[in-house]
């Protein structure tokens, strides 16, 4: 992570090691713009990406899966309201009285109109996505079609969706939980007409934040360039990194010289590489634990492609203790521990996201927080 992001990252994880690990200093490693990879050409290799069409991927049998259903709203916010409007029925409006759209639409221009403190990260970008979702024609036939309260969580599933979307879209490093956005969900149903959520997570609020319909995904092809050049991680950084990283180790072990023992190397994605292949390659006195959040260090190694060690070979033993933390939906999150039993620890998590968010959602989760807290020396 480079800034203009990594200032906002390392605030975000100096608030959550607030809690568990209140004396801890914490200090950056600034590689990436020393050593990162640049498009030297601006990003002429990165095709574009194909003309709109109008098919769409079957949906999967079997069970439904929340993250996926997520996904597929990041992929396009308003599936819900089309599905809805293509489903109405034709209704005439006897003269003087309300059109069905008059109110929802109201209530999306006052969202639009200010901030909603309930939205937390999100606020920003809500209220864009607000009032574009108040002008669209499919409010009045999606109005048609559904109830009050059904309406009022469909528009606010792709309010919260639109303004993810739009998160995703500039780079942003932190991205929410399940539990922050579905909170967030309830938040702007409640302002959008539906009943009081109250304040409890039970079976009928998760019902009713889940998304009705099923859409095929084109996240990834529609989002290759901020893929490729931005945090999940940056293409080019991990591929530079791996033909000529020694740099980059060189300068790892000049930064930590100066402190003061006990340290703790903290690496998120390519950053957990660069630790481990550090700590691989030589000692670092001073260094007691090895944290990997998100990290591919274990895969690297199983396909003979980490630079320090190849397998089968162990771990030498001057590696410290070695935490490792993944979320099974984060497609570019590994287990360590398979591969170094007795040396290295995995802690599963879920952020309750789909993959990309859940590569940036570690840090909004406290279970990666209280994990990491219990184990520092």
């Amino acid at each position: 992570m480079r800034e203009p992001h990594l200032t906002t990252l390392l605030t975000q994880v100096a608030s959550g090691l607030t809690a568990t690990a209140p004396h801890a200093r914490l200090l950056a490693y600034r590689w990436g713009e020393r050593y990162g990879a640049a498009l030297a050409a601006d990003g002429v290799s990165i095709p574009a990406p194909p003309s709109s069409g109008t098919g769409r991927d079957a949906a999967e049998p079997g069970e439904r899966d929340e993250a996926q259903e997520w996904a597929r709203l990041y992929e396009d916010p308003w599936a819900e309201l089309a599905a809805a409007a293509a489903g109405a029925a034709g209704r005439v409006t006897p003269p003087g009285a309300a059109f069905p759209d008059e109110r929802p639409r109201a209530l999306l221009l006052g969202l639009a109109a200010q901030d909603e403190p309930g939205a937390g990260p999100l606020a920003p970008g809500l209220r864009k996505a607000a009032a574009r979702l108040a002008r669209t024609p499919l409010l009045g036939p999606a109005a048609d079609a559904l109830d009050r309260e059904t309406l009022a969580w469909v528009l606010a599933r792709a309010v919260i969706a639109e303004a993810t979307a739009d998160a995703l879209d500039a780079d942003s490093p932190v991205q929410g939980g399940g539990d922050a956005r579905d909170a967030a969900v309830a938040v702007v149903a409640e302002r959008l007409g539906a009943a009081p959520a109250g304040t409890g997570r039970g079976p009928l609020l998760r019902l009713a934040g889940r998304p009705l319909v099923r859409l095929g995904s084109r996240y990834a092809v529609r989002r290759r360039r901020a893929l490729t050049d931005a945090a999940h991680p940056a293409a080019g950084d991990i591929l530079k990194y791996l033909a000529r990283g020694e740099d980059v180790r060189r300068g790892l072990r000049a930064f930590l010289a100066p402190l003061e023992p006990p340290v703790v190397l903290l690496g998120h994605s390519l950053g957990g590489i660069i630790c481990l292949d550090t700590l691989i390659s030589g000692p670092l006195p001073g260094v007691e634990l090895l944290v990997t959040v998100g990290s591919q260090g274990p895969f690297l190694y199983e396909t003979g492609a980490l630079p320090s060690l190849v397998h089968p070979d162990p771990l030498p033993g001057h590696v410290p203790p070695w935490l490792n933390l993944y979320d099974r939906r984060d497609l570019l999150g590994y287990a360590a521990a398979p591969l170094f039993p007795g040396r290295a620890h995995d802690v599963a998590t879920d952020s309750r996201q789909p993959f990309p968010v859940a590569h940036s959602a570690y840090w909004s989760d406290p279970a990666v927080f209280r994990a990491i807290g219990e184990r520092l020396p």
